[in-house]
């Protein structure tokens, strides 16, 4: 047996029977939804006057909405890596969403001779090494389930390799292999009937969870594939967008130039709507679940996105392939560490709770997992979460519990355009970095939230104290950098 695992084991494992002995309520059960590629402007909530989600807003209005949340990466594996273990994810060594190659494919490398800088390597799972959230809560006594996408590796690394004791959907791919209706071509889920869509098949799946375990403190991880591409719209809903799209100002993709991609300026489209309002729908179904197994009052809710909008992709022209969403005001989208690539919704509804709040102190990925064992009543294990804190002590009132800094770290090329970079904040202060040609950015995000204006030949000294912290986190964590790619042409 890993021995690290084992003595983590042994700890929570007398924790448990310590509490067990006093004779504690019953545990909170805990329901997370993790919804994919999911934009800081999608909801009705946070702004969206094209897209309805009345079921999240609703939640929202009971429930404490965060204005600065963060996702850990501008892309998935990375992010969902960091929830899983509280740590960032250049700690972890997965800074790029996970292939089912290893390594990368022919075609990969016959694309290096146009790009100047070589990726560093990217882990193909998460290691089982890691002591996960799942892990933590089955060892204190909750039963552990999971349903949708996963991304974290293949056979050996699966969710219940990991700590879930049920795995409904999760597997290498990123997207769904058979699009969002069935028959899905997903080796962890069977195919449904005719007509059915996935959301709402994962959806169906996590309510038999929770009527089969209404006894019992349960996890509940459900990570939805939409609103991911494919762009599949959902039949019952997409005439209603349609109809409403004829009265848009724009109904058509308004574009920007972003340095190689184009983003999208305004929401359009029609498919996209349906497929965000079959989430809202389900989510509602989840909620009513809950009360109606007498549930909801004892359940930690925690909604939120595993990184922005795909607001921004690469094209030859304006008149190019288009993203799908707009995350407007915000700058560019998935794939950048501008804020519409990291900047994200974030729902925190805790057990019993009675009042809703808008939190404006910044939250991360990696806070998830302390948070987690904090309103469980396990116990902190900073050993493991070590890059994230608990939200539950700033959603009690003790504003004084923030992050001092918070840093991206994306040394890989994406299709929306991204070079290799990264990015801290620190404050309203944020500053980018681009390894290709040694490029530096500085913003004011109090005054500049769509970061437009570069201060940094403005603000010497803040710039110098920003280059400084994120050159010292990166020696600290030994994050992988790119180099030089000799066959650039």
């Amino acid at each position: 047996m890993r021995t690290k695992r084992f003595y983590l084991l042994l700890y929570l494992v007398i924790i448990s029977c310590v509490k067990g002995v006093q004779h504690s309520p019953r545990k909170p059960n805990v329901l997370f939804i993790l919804v994919d590629d999911l934009g800081w402007k999608d909801l009705g909530c946070y702004g969206s006057s094209f897209y309805e989600t009345p079921n999240i807003d609703l939640l929202a209005s009971q429930s404490y909405r965060f204005t600065n949340a963060y996702s850990s990466n501008p892309v998935c594996s990375p992010t969902r890596a960091s929830i899983m273990t509280g740590k960032h994810p250049s700690r972890i060594g997965i800074t790029d969403w996970i292939t089912s190659e290893n390594p990368p494919s022919e075609l990969w490398n016959k694309l290096r001779k146009n790009q100047k800088l070589i990726q560093p390597k990217n882990k193909h799972a998460l290691p089982l090494e890691e002591f996960t959230m799942a892990e933590a809560l089955q060892t204190a006594g909750y039963t552990t389930f999971y349903a949708g996408k996963w991304h974290l590796g293949d056979e050996g690394f699966l969710p219940q390799d990991q700590g879930f004791e049920i795995n409904k959907g999760g597997h290498i791919k990123g997207s769904p292999p058979g699009g969002y209706y069935t028959p899905y071509n997903n080796p962890q889920l069977e195919d449904g009937p005719k007509g059915e869509y996935l959301t709402d098949r994962l959806t169906d799946e996590s309510i038999t969870f929770m009527e089969h375990n209404k006894e019992n403190p349960f996890f509940l991880y459900l990570a939805f594939y939409t609103v991911h591409t494919p762009i599949q719209a959902n039949l019952k809903y997409l005439e209603k967008f349609k109809q409403k799209r004829m009265i848009l100002k724009d109904s058509l993709p308004i574009k920007v130039k972003e340095q190689k991609g184009y983003t999208v300026l305004n929401q359009y489209n029609a498919s996209y709507a349906s497929m965000v309002y079959a989430l809202d729908q389900n989510v509602g179904r989840l909620i009513n679940k809950l009360k109606t197994l007498n549930l909801l009052e004892n359940t930690l809710i925690i909604f939120t996105s595993d990184n922005g909008g795909l607001s921004t992709l690469t094209g030859k022209t304006v008149y190019g392939r288009s993203a799908p969403t707009s995350v407007l005001p915000l700058r560019a989208g998935k794939g950048w560490a501008y804020e519409g690539g990291i900047r994200v919704p974030l729902i925190i509804k805790p057990p019993n709770n009675i009042q809703a709040k808008i939190i404006d102190a910044p939250a991360n990925s990696m806070d998830y997992y302390p948070t987690v064992l904090d309103y469980t009543g396990i116990g902190l294990n900073p050993d493991q979460h070590m890059d994230g804190i608990s939200l539950k002590p700033l959603l009690d009132g003790e504003t004084s519990v923030t992050h001092k800094q918070l840093i991206w770290d994306f040394p890989h090329y994406h299709g929306s355009g991204w070079t290799p970079g990264r990015a801290i904040r620190k404050g309203p202060w944020k500053l980018i970095y681009f390894f290709e040609n040694h490029i530096y950015e500085l913003y004011n995000l109090d005054n500049d939230i769509g970061e437009r204006n570069n201060l940094a030949a403005i603000y010497p000294e803040k710039f110098e104290e920003m280059k400084k912290l994120l050159n010292v986190w990166s020696e600290e964590i030994n994050a992988k950098k790119p180099i030089i790619n000799k066959d650039f042409k």
